[in-house]
């Protein structure tokens, strides 16, 4: 990747800045085996996350045959992650080494997630880096999620810059194919959870990165 002025980063949180992947993994096959669904599809996780919360909830619902409300679907899902969120998920390693680097810098970041966000400001003020963001953006503004950019054209408003001058950070492939077909910089990032997909997302970020620290030889 040629160098470029990069004027705002916008990462995304789980399998980016900490480790939670796994956890969602978990949640999904347990929620379905309390309601009965104790042999979900093996690619159920690589489902979830392409969908917002809403859209996971229907889909549980509708193609499992649940008795119950989305509502419902939520709240549980909700309650079961809760307790990682507040007392557990450790930060990704480098992370707070790359919000130092970037302050440095002077160059604005902010989160832009499809989790909870109740459980994301949980989670970030546990590990003490919320105030290291100008804002953290869910799909509780953005509702369509990041198969859509409104979310990081979004956060580019609030970082004052145009698309071509905003650094993209996420470990889901199509969450980098979203932000890179809208204009911006992509940065993939290794998660295990996205392993499979390590191979394409080389070839479809501006860059690659084995972990956080790697950020800094771009600026």
């Amino acid at each position: 990747m040629n160098k470029t002025i990069i004027r705002g980063v916008i990462f995304d949180l789980d399998g980016t800045l900490i480790d939670s992947m796994q956890i969602w993994y978990d949640i999904d096959r347990k929620f379905l085996a309390e309601n009965g669904v104790n042999e979900p599809p093996e690619d159920i996780s690589d489902r979830m996350k392409k969908m917002t919360i809403d859209e996971s909830s229907k889909y549980f619902i509708n193609e499992f045959g649940l008795s119950c409300t989305v509502e419902y679907v939520i709240g549980r899902i909700k309650e079961l992650v809760r307790i990682e969120y507040e007392e557990n998920i450790p930060l990704k390693p480098y992370a707070a080494e790359i919000l130092d680097f970037l302050d440095s810098r002077g160059i604005p970041c902010g989160v832009a997630t499809a989790t909870y966000a109740s459980l994301a400001e949980a989670a970030l003020k546990r590990c003490g880096i919320r105030d290291r963001f100008e804002f953290l953006l869910t799909d509780k503004e953005y509702p369509r999620g990041k198969k859509f950019p409104d979310i990081f054209l979004g956060a580019a408003k609030i970082i004052g810059a145009r698309p071509d001058e905003i650094l993209v950070v996420e470990d889901s492939l199509h969450c980098v194919e979203t932000a890179k077909n809208a204009g911006f910089i992509t940065a993939a990032v290794y998660d295990k959870a996205s392993e499979c997909d390590r191979e394409i997302l080389e070839k479809t970020a501006d860059i690659y990165l084995s972990g956080l620290d790697e950020i800094e030889k771009f600026f």
